[in-house]
C-alpha cells in the first residue's frame, strides 16, 4: 500500500493515507499522523513529478523559429542589457553577456530549453544581482563566460534533482508538492553562489573552469547532505 502511495496523483494522497492507516491499524481520528504522511507522500510523489517536468523541459531543443523561443531570450537581452538594444538577432553583441558565438542557440544543445528558462528566471526575478554578476564576469583577470556558465549550472542543478541529492533541500523548503519554481529558485542560489566562490578562489585562468566546477560542485554535494539543509536566496 505505502509503496504504490509514492506513485499517486496529488487527488489521490487523501485516499492512500486512509488505506495506510488502516493497513497498519492507526486510528483514523489520529489528526497530527494524518496530517504529516499526507504532507510527506505529497513531497515524495512531487519530486518524482517535478524531476519528470524539468527533465521534458530539458528535453525541448531551442528552436529560432518558435516565437515563445525567440522572445524569451530577447527577454533575457533586455533585463541584462537595458540600456544597450541588440543591433541583430545574429550579432557579436550575443559575446557581451557571455555566449559563445553570434547566435546563442547553438549554446542550449546540452540543456535545451531549461538553460535559457533559468537564465532569464534569475534575471528577471534578481535582477539587480544578475546584473551585477554579468559584470563581475567581466573582470579583466577573473572573468568568465557568464551565460555558459549559467546553462553550466542549470547542468548541476538538473543532475543534483536526478540523482536525489535535493530531497532534503525540497522536503525542507515546501509543505507539500515541490514546483518549478522551487527548482529555479535554487539554480539562482547555484548562480549567486557560484559567482562569489570563484572570485574567493581566484583561479588562474578560466581555462582551470572544469577544475574548480568540480570543486564548487562538492561543496554544493556537501550542503545537501544536511537534512535541515535549505539553499535558496532571499528577494
Amino acid at each position: 500500500v505505502l509503496r504504490n502511495a509514492v506513485h499517486v496523483e496529488e487527488a489521490e494522497v487523501e485516499k492512500c493515507v486512509k488505506d495506510v492507516m488502516k493497513e497498519k491499524k492507526i486510528d483514523q481520528k489520529d489528526t497530527g499522523f494524518k496530517t504529516n504522511l499526507h504532507i510527506t507522500l505529497l513531497q515524495i510523489s512531487g519530486y518524482k513529478k517535478l524531476y519528470l517536468n524539468v527533465e521534458n523541459l530539458r528535453k525541448v531543443p531551442y528552436d529560432s523559429d518558435n516565437e515563445e523561443h525567440e522572445e524569451q531570450l530577447i527577454e533575457l537581452w533586455n533585463l541584462l542589457m537595458p540600456h544597450e538594444n541588440l543591433k541583430a538577432r545574429i550579432t557579436k553583441q550575443w559575446c557581451d553577456i557571455g555566449f559563445q558565438g553570434d547566435d546563442p542557440k547553438t549554446d542550449f544543445r546540452g540543456m535545451g530549453l531549461l538553460g535559457l528558462v533559468n537564465l532569464v528566471y534569475f534575471s528577471k526575478h534578481y535582477t539587480d544581482e544578475a546584473r551585477q554578476i554579468l559584470s563581475r564576469s567581466n573582470h579583466p583577470k577573473l572573468g568568465y563566460s557568464y551565460a555558459i556558465v549559467g546553462i553550466n549550472l542549470t547542468e548541476m542543478a538538473y543532475s543534483l534533482l536526478k540523482n536525489g541529492a535535493l530531497k532534503s533541500h525540497l522536503y525542507n523548503v515546501v509543505c507539500g508538492l515541490p514546483q518549478m519554481d522551487h527548482f529555479h529558485q535554487f539554480y539562482c542560489y547555484l548562480v549567486y553562489e557560484f559567482d562569489r566562490f570563484w572570485f574567493e578562489e581566484e583561479p588562474e585562468s578560466i581555462m582551470h573552469f572544469n577544475q574548480y566546477r568540480e570543486k564548487f560542485h562538492e561543496k554544493i554535494k556537501g550542503l545537501l547532505l544536511d537534512c535541515n539543509v535549505i539553499l535558496t536566496l532571499q528577494n
